[in-house]
């Protein structure tokens, strides 16, 4: 895969945490192996019954109950597309995990905001899931406010997926980026000169989320001027002593180039006059510059920075991906199989690699199963319909030569327009 002969799997920034940091608070997925289900001593099925039994003990007074009933909600939720069971229950169930969020235990609220992500992505797009997020909003960005840190990184996971799913346009989604944000690149109040400060784990997932809700706004507003405080803090972010951080900006920053964000176009100025778009083109061109060169280095990183090693190969392999396709237009590539009968689910842009990191580490074990069964993912990732039933085995084996080589050019032709444009950026410049 050109220069990046030596990339194996697309990293997920998400999931790199720092492990000096013993006392923050881990992913969500991982604080489910803390607890033990009361009402797990049978398998948790599709089967109403046992369903019902778990949401009628949300009701309970004791956080200890509820906070079982969760898990086995949050376990059934990973191993089964439920949509048929939810359909009628979504406003009662959404109800019940935004009260756990208020008034329970960080423990509480950790597995509420899973349950909530995860009953999102079930129901999928409509008007549930407008509900779903424009009801739990409030109560999501009043613990990114607060002080508790160990409830941020699953609050932020399930802010930007209902997000994801629920919003029905850009004024939406961008107040959900700015709440996430904020969490990035805090500011000082207005009453206090003191800048909030967060953990890496929060800042890593923070990014993570922040980048995963912007592959949404590919056909919205493009303006530069918009994105020069972001470029540039995550420019900041690159040399931050967190692996894990380090390597979350890296995606955002890719993601941004990848939806031309920082791109000036100067057609209709001339640069003598070195107006305002003028001078926005030279700070865009500069900021560009200085994240290429960290980016370099990065990819070839001798270790030094935090205190985390093991994670060092990843890095390295990451930043090379973002190197090649900043400076030779070679997109990302993963694939992953979904069955026999679905095939092999392909990803080639940064859009739909930080999507399916997101999805895969937000799923866990159950990411197969959704992948398998949930029309939202198919529509994601569009795929799902086994466009091959009803040929023959030789008819088959064309059809797919036939789809390879349509791959094959279409990436050819995707990287000779990223070499043109970067040519053209070249003869600016001089």
């Amino acid at each position: 895969m050109g220069k990046g002969s030596k990339k194996t799997k697309g990293s997920r920034a998400g999931d790199q945490l720092d492990s000096s940091d013993t006392d923050s608070v881990s992913s969500s997925s991982t604080a489910m192996s803390d607890f033990t289900p009361v009402y797990m001593t049978e398998q948790v099925t599709s089967n109403d019954f046992v369903l019902d039994k778990l949401i009628d003990a949300l009701y309970e007074k004791r956080g200890s109950t509820r906070e079982n009933a969760l898990v086995g909600l949050v376990d059934a939720f990973e191993s089964f597309v439920l949509l048929p069971f939810v359909e009628n229950k979504c406003a009662t169930l959404s109800q019940l995990f935004i009260n756990s969020i208020k008034k329970g235990s960080a423990k509480e609220t950790i597995l509420a905001s899973r349950a909530i992500g995860l009953l999102s992505l079930t129901i999928g797009g409509g008007t549930s899931s407008h509900e779903i997020m424009e009801e739990s909003l409030p109560e999501l960005c009043r613990i990114l406010a607060g002080s508790d840190q160990s409830k941020m990184p699953a609050v932020l996971d399930c802010l930007a997926l209902v997000t994801f799913v629920g919003a029905n346009d850009l004024d939406e989604t961008e107040a959900a980026l700015k709440a996430i944000w904020e969490v990035i690149h805090p500011k000082s109040g207005s009453n206090v000169g003191t800048v909030k400060k967060y953990r890496p784990p929060v800042i890593a997932a923070a990014i993570t989320a922040w980048s995963f809700l912007l592959t949404t706004i590919s056909n919205w507003r493009r303006n530069p001027e918009s994105w020069k405080e972001h470029i540039m803090h995550l420019s900041t972010l690159l040399e931050s002593e967190d692996r894990a951080v380090r390597m979350a900006a890296g995606e955002a920053i890719a993601l941004l180039f990848e939806l031309n964000l920082l791109d000036v176009k100067l057609a209709e100025e001339s640069p003598a006059e070195k107006g305002p778009k003028y001078q926005l083109f030279i700070y865009m061109q500069g900021m560009k510059a200085k994240v290429t060169a960290q980016i370099d280095t990065l990819a070839s990183e001798a270790g030094g920075k935090g205190a985390d090693k093991k994670n060092l190969n990843d890095q390295r392999e990451l930043f090379q991906k973002i190197w090649d396709y900043i400076k030779d237009g070679w997109s990302p590539e993963e694939t992953v199989k979904i069955s026999s009968k679905l095939g092999i689910l392909r990803v080639s842009s940064w859009t739909e690699l930080i999507q399916l990191n997101f999805l895969r580490r937000f799923l866990g074990r159950g990411f197969l199963k959704h992948a398998q069964g949930n029309s939202l993912l198919h529509e994601i990732f569009n795929f799902g319909v086994d466009k091959t039933e009803g040929l023959s085995n030789i008819a088959k084996k064309i059809y797919r030569s036939e789809e390879e080589k349509e791959r094959a050019l279409r990436l050819n032709k995707d990287r000779k327009i990223a070499q043109a444009k970067k040519q053209s950026i070249l003869i600016e410049q001089v």
